[in-house]
């Protein structure tokens, strides 16, 4: 069975960081996401807005690094909660549990892709390892021609 789901939009609040009585790290957050199309009668695109989990490392991440109206791309699966209210009534309720959460907009103030000066470098989190990115020319060999074709 496949359950993916990507999203983009901006934090509609900061991020709440809580920990399990195991000591996970738990952070929940919503998204602001736009449609795609417009409504016909206000010619306005409509919004919606995803509840957002995320644990341990992206969770720290997460809030560490995003505030209130930032931009995030969110990778990970959509979970459905079943739950009872206090009033003893059943509900039921979608969240996206976050897997890998990416910046999706600059730094505010500066012009370095969004992302922090420094980094902590757990396994998971979104965002890029701190080591340096291979130049292009030296990940392919020179091939020689010859004049032929190779199929």
């Amino acid at each position: 069975m496949l359950n993916r789901i990507i999203i983009m939009g901006r934090l509609t609040r900061d991020p709440e960081l809580r920990h399990t009585p195991a000591g996970a790290a738990v952070a929940s957050f919503s998204l602001a996401v736009d449609r795609d199309f417009k409504d016909k009668t206000t010619g306005e695109r409509a919004t919606d807005f995803i509840d957002v989990v995320a644990w341990r490392a992206t969770a720290e991440f997460v809030s560490r690094y995003f505030t209130k109206g930032r931009m995030a791309v969110v990778e990970g699966r959509l979970q459905i909660r079943d739950w009872n209210d206090k009033d003893g009534n059943k509900r039921r309720s979608a969240e996206v549990v976050a897997e890998n959460i990416y910046f999706g907009d600059a730094k505010p103030g500066g012009g370095d892709g969004g992302y922090p000066s420094s980094f902590p470098a757990p396994a998971s989190g979104g965002y890029p390892s701190t080591a340096a990115p291979q130049p292009m020319e030296d990940q392919f060999a020179e091939l020689s021609d010859d004049g032929e074709l190779p199929f």
